[in-house]
């Protein structure tokens, strides 16, 4: 068995098995089997392939399997979804995805069902992949859209009330294809220039980018290892998406009512990426910022991230912090469902469940309503998440105005030259409309 494909079943059943992350533990594998150039890049392509159409595979191995995939045992689906994608997905020759994939399954200890998975992927290996989608593709708009780009239903429901239409409307607009489709690109590497130590410009030029089209520390990089560049390594720059960057400047640039006596807070900092652009923008602003965060080995990342900043981490629950109220910018990036970086997890759709969303509300709003607490009369607090879930955005900002009496202000006023960002007066970004992940922010300012 060559080491690509067996790593890329290994990773298959981490995910299945422990819950692992594979974005963290193929790059670890790979490295640690010291597999490198086209074998690495075949091993990444069928190892996130399989997992992002697990929906699609499932079905197609479904309808050419004697008995429900339920009674299949883990081992021997995965090699099957393994075999399946690069029959249907890649330029594999059948041949070598069968035949790989059965002595997978016999190396699992699973010597008695090799027929069985020959006999499946050979029939799987008989129809196109567009035939096969074609074919088993349900008949309601919404719900094949869901199915040709390999979401779960209820996501594709989420995204279509996000982009402000009906199911039907959306499906037959074709704007749900897209923004499905967007889950399935690899997104472009997304660099941040620190604020007052280097320029998007200089930092464009040092790593061969291109500047943002949105925020003013953005760099676009296509190609290479971020963690290798020069600037990245001296603490000049960093990784992070064009939409956190602006929500981070959103923070610092919201309107206050008084004088910014410059007290910032954070209220859920981990791991730092926000925190850090914050502090730079305090820094040049003669600010201090308070950075809380919870988990204890989340804040050492929150402390990592900031070293040199004004910047204060603190361990403790940004819902009964103990912090001193009167701050003038308040950041609450709240824990959310993460439908809105899908495209960087590729299991994560298949693991997430919707009732995660109602399970999650409750501490968003609650982490909202703390940080109206902290925040000063005509201080401003940004809400943020990366979901498009409308119960996780707008139902979560429209409760606070209702029950707070606070003002929403026009949040498209601090993100200058992005438009479709919605009706509301908040924003809400997209992959396939902006190139960042699916991040929505609020700027509330205190009565």
């Amino acid at each position: 068995m060559d080491a690509p494909r067996r790593v890329a079943y290994e990773v298959l059943a981490a995910v299945r098995a422990q819950g692992a992350y594979a974005n963290l533990v193929l790059p670890a594998a790979l490295r640690e089997r010291k597999i490198k150039g086209r074998d690495a890049a075949f091993a990444t392509e069928i190892t996130y392939g399989t997992l992002r159409m697990q929906g699609v595979l499932d079905a197609v191995l479904a309808h050419c399997s004697s008995r429900p995939l339920s009674e299949v045992a883990p081992e021997v689906l995965d090699a099957l979804r393994l075999g399946a994608y690069q029959v249907l997905y890649t330029r594999v020759e059948p041949h070598a995805a069968v035949d790989t994939s059965v002595e997978l399954v016999a190396e699992a200890g699973q010597e008695r069902a090799k027929g069985f998975a020959n006999a499946i992927l050979r029939a799987v290996a008989r129809t196109p992949a567009q035939e096969w989608v074609e074919r088993l593709s349900p008949r309601d708009p919404l719900a094949g859209a869901a199915f040709r780009h390999a979401h779960p239903e209820w996501i594709a429901r989420s995204f279509a009330a996000a982009l402000g239409a009906d199911a039907a409307e959306a499906a037959a607009s074709g704007e749900l294809e897209r923004a499905l489709e967007a889950d399935s690109l690899r997104p472009t590497v997304h660099l941040v220039a620190r604020p007052g130590e280097i320029s998007a410009e200089e930092l464009a030029l040092v790593v061969g980018g291109e500047e943002g089209r949105y925020s003013p520390y953005a760099v676009y990089l296509d190609s290479g290892s971020p963690s290798e560049l020069e600037p990245v390594r001296q603490g000049l720059a960093a990784v992070q998406d064009e939409g956190s960057q602006l929500i981070a400047r959103a923070v610092a640039t919201a309107p206050v009512l008084g004088e910014d006596s410059g007290r910032w807070l954070d209220l859920c900092a981990g791991p730092g990426g926000k925190a850090a652009l914050l502090g730079a923008l305090a820094r040049i602003d003669r600010a201090q910022v308070d950075a809380v965060e919870p988990a204890a080995h989340r804040a050492e990342l929150v402390r990592k991230a900031v070293r040199g900043l004004p910047v204060t981490v603190h361990v403790a629950d940004g819902r009964c912090s103990g912090l001193t109220p009167g701050y003038d910018r308040v950041l609450v990036d709240a824990p959310c469902s993460g439908l809105g970086a899908l495209r960087r997890r590729p299991e994560a759709r298949w693991r997430k469940q919707e009732s995660d969303i109602e399970d999650l509300r409750a501490l968003q709003y609650e982490l909202l309503a703390a940080a109206l607490d902290l925040v000063r009369p005509g201080g401003v607090v940004v809400y943020s998440t990366c979901s498009p879930d409308l119960r996780e955005t707008r139902e979560i900002v429209e409760r606070a105005v209702a029950e707070r009496g606070v003002e929403e202000l026009p949040a498209r006023d601090l993100v200058p030259g992005m438009d479709r960002v919605g009706d509301a007066p908040s924003v809400q970004m997209w992959p396939h409309r902006h190139g960042t992940d699916a991040m929505f922010f609020a700027a509330l300012r205190k009565a």
